[in-house]
């Protein structure tokens, strides 16, 4: 089995009479916590016993979210239990809800070894996130922040050890937003992220061209860095060409990769006339983007000439001659020339043969 093109063998031995003996023990002692903490819960028993009884249960499996719902309750009974009225006000100084802050910080901590042993849980990121929010609930401002803040040092340090975790990049999003939305009145000199986070995803990228969440991330940001630039026609022009070359680069260094070709595909909307309302330059004139769209169309055939294997091209040649055809009213390329792009495209990829097939009848070309 693979993911992202990296293959990835099993693990398993076989096992011994022994083993087998310590696997079924296992197994009865997991049975029975899962009943302990199952019957502790419906009996409403929300105590710090029970609370360390779900971390041993989620230890071993972090995947039954049930028991992650079970934790909430508690946590939630907990905090009330520990809570202190805290004025929102910025300025006064109150007395810090020490008890909560040491409650959140703790489960927090719990989650950091479960998330290097299991980076891609579903449940870990979203019952951490959870917290974060419960700290924005019930702490003062200042303390809050303080938790969200570090949790973009915790997530470069996912990243780190797995640059393409599409939890950890999603998580990124959040926080980084987050940080921005909530917390800009706290700080006057406070600047907008979106400048570090383009910068990261530039560094992420050059780490490993391989790198799909990076490539969205950084399609994600380029409207938002814009629109806080300011940029006019000229600058945002500047900035496309500089995406197209550096697209460009990263296409001949691998051509089979399929992450870059989702960042090339995002480039080639801009071009897109359908799109220019969202497009990175939304006022290009006509010729302008057909220039765009030839100079695009002509790189692409360079590199088939070296890669005639690489599915991607023919897509992407197709793709663009469609819209090359919408712009200028005629096809790039004789049809004949688009019909044995699809009879390429079936000869590469024959798993999707009747794909190929289907969008040669919505081309609708001539015999």
């Amino acid at each position: 089995m693979s993911s992202h093109g990296i293959l990835r063998r099993s693990s398993a031995k076989p096992t011994s009479e022994q083993d087998r003996r310590k696997e079924l023990r296992k197994i009865q002692d997991y049975k029975k916590l899962v009943e302990t903490v199952n019957t502790e819960i419906r009996e409403c028993h929300f105590s710090l016993e029970v609370l360390e009884l779900t971390s041993k249960l989620l230890s071993q499996n972090p995947e039954y979210y049930t028991i992650w719902n079970h934790r909430r309750l508690l946590l939630q009974h907990l905090l009330s239990q520990n809570s202190t009225d805290v004025p929102q006000d910025d300025t006064a100084e109150p007395e810090w809800p020490r008890a909560e802050i040491e409650l959140i910080s703790n489960d927090l901590g719990f989650l950091v070894p479960l998330l290097r042993r299991f980076p891609k849980c579903y449940w870990i990121w979203k019952y951490r996130l959870w917290l974060l929010e419960e700290a924005s609930r019930r702490l003062p401002v200042i303390e809050s922040r303080k938790f969200w803040q570090q949790e973009l040092a915790l997530v470069g340090k996912m990243l780190a050890m797995d640059n393409r975790n599409f939890h950890g990049w999603a998580y990124r999003r959040i926080i980084a937003s987050t940080l921005e939305s909530k917390f800009e009145n706290l700080d006057a000199t406070a600047k907008s992220m979106t400048e570090e986070e383009f910068a990261y995803t530039t560094r992420m990228t050059e780490m490993s061209l391989s790198n799909f969440s990076a490539w969205h991330h950084r399609s994600k940001l380029i409207p938002k860095l814009l629109n806080e630039r300011a940029a006019g026609h000229n600058e945002r022009k500047e900035y496309l060409n500089h995406e197209l070359k550096l697209i460009q680069r990263a296409l001949y260094a691998d051509p089979d990769d399929a992450s870059i070709w989702s960042y090339h595909q995002y480039l080639m909307g801009n071009l897109d006339p359908k799109f220019s309302s969202t497009s990175m330059v939304p006022d290009l004139a006509p010729e302008e983007r057909l220039n765009y769209l030839r100079n695009e169309f002509d790189k692409l055939c360079e590199l088939l000439e070296e890669e005639t294997d690489c599915k991607w091209i023919y897509q992407s040649l197709i793709q663009l001659a469609r819209v090359l055809k919408a712009v200028s009213q005629k096809w790039p390329v004789h049809e004949s020339q688009v019909r044995l792009w699809i009879e390429e495209l079936e000869r590469v990829d024959p798993l999707r043969i009747e794909r190929w097939n289907d969008l040669e009848q919505e081309l609708q070309l001539s015999s």
